[in-house]
Formats: C-alpha cells, structure tokens, sequence
C-alpha cells in the first residue's frame, strides 16, 4: 500500500517557520515529522470483478503505399535523362483510418512524401511533395467490430521506382502517357484488445456479449477527409 508523505527535507524550514506560526494561535504545539504518512483513502465496491484488457491477438505486418505520376508532374522530366529519384516520406504526417470487421483489420491512409529528380549533368528538377495513397486488409481471426485496435508506428522497409510506367491521363483507353510508378513497403505490429471481467475466482466474462454477432448486413464507414495540407496527389 502507498502512503503519501506530507513533508520533506527540503521543505522542513518553510514547514517549521509555519509551524512557529501556529503555535502562536494554538495552545496547542505543531509538530512535523516527515515520517508521518497519510493512508489512501479506500472505496467500498459492489464486487469483486476488475476489468482487464485480454489481447486477441498481435501481428506483424505489411502496408504498401503506391502511386503512379505522370512526367507532366515534373517540370522539364525526360525519362532518358534520369540518373536518380530520391523518395522521403514525412512519417509523422501520415493520415491513416483504421477499422476492426469480424476476423479482419482494414487499414486506409496517405504517406506524404518529397520526391527529387537528378537528371543528366547535375540537373536537380523541383522537388514534388505528394501523397501516396496505401489500403491494406489484414485477416485476424478472431477479431470482433467492438474490440481495440492498437498499432505502432510505421516504419519503413523499402522504397522502389519505376521510370516508364504508362498512366491513364483521359477518358480514351488510348490517352496514355509514360510516368513514374512509386511504392513503399511500411511495417506496423497490429494488437487487437478486448476488455473483460475478472471474477474473484479468475473466471473471465466479456463485457459485450453481443460483440462477435454476425449481421446480415454488412458493415459500411466513411472515413473523414483526410488533411493533405494542400499536396498533391
């Protein structure tokens, strides 16, 4: 059990300077003793049940992040002249919606991202900051809509490019124009959580039973627009 110290060393002239004080209105002499404690105040409760979180389940996984640009998004790009493509992504800007549906985890997001160009000669063209868009559906059984979804944060693997990719640029199949295809491989460890109760013999009940019922009609969400700070992409 913890008890709360009511003085301290540090504090004993200001408290004895306080105390001469009230002796001077109290008949009766104030002592502190930084020994003396406080107990914590207790609360009767109605049962013996706690509530403690059981983990379903945890997994690494695996998000892709991909994009395809047309060379018109950089200004002055000839494919032929490309020497290098510098990918960054902003990590801690990443927009991302995630979702529990029965024995599956739905994730949905944007990697903002600078992209530079080096061409031939030493030539830099003007670095483009995007998003690229990632949508990923992890089957986990045993997971329910109403458990808590939990996920470290992303962590990068490796970005790949692919120069001469053809883009669709119009409502015509035959309108297409040659870009760049941009992918990045993320990783995150996924923890799904259930709450329960603990009875005082270590029996374990959910707190909804009614979690894991299937419906006959499926389940829909809209995300909220995500923020790209004026990006594009």
């Amino acid at each position: 059990m913890y008890a709360k110290k009511i003085c301290c060393p540090t504090h004993v002239n200001k408290v004895n300077k306080k105390a001469s004080v009230i002796r001077k209105h109290s008949k009766k002499e104030e002592v502190c003793s930084c020994n003396a404690t406080v107990a914590p105040k207790t609360t009767k409760l109605d049962t013996d049940c706690i509530l403690v979180n059981s983990v379903v389940g945890s997994k690494s996984v695996q998000k892709v992040a991909e994009i395809t640009l047309p060379i018109t998004a950089f200004e002055g790009l000839d494919l032929a002249e490309i020497v290098s493509i510098s990918v960054v992504p902003n990590l801690d800007a990443i927009t991302m919606n995630a979702r529990i549906i029965r024995d599956k985890v739905v994730n949905i997001g944007l990697v903002p991202a600078t992209i530079t160009i080096t061409l031939l000669g030493g030539v830099v063209l003007t670095p483009l900051t995007t998003t690229i868009p990632f949508q990923e559906h992890t089957d986990f059984p045993g997971a329910c809509p109403e458990d808590i979804l939990q996920e470290s944060p992303l962590e990068v693997e490796g970005i790949f490019t692919q120069p001469g990719v053809p883009v669709l640029t119009g409502p015509v199949v035959g309108d297409l124009l040659e870009g760049i295809l941009f992918k990045i491989i993320l990783r995150t460890t996924i923890t799904v959580i259930r709450p329960v109760l603990q009875d005082g013999s270590g029996n374990f009940c959910d707190i909804n039973q009614n979690r894991c019922d299937i419906s006959t009609t499926p389940p829909t969400f809209t995300f909220p627009t995500p923020d790209n700070g004026g990006l594009l992409g």
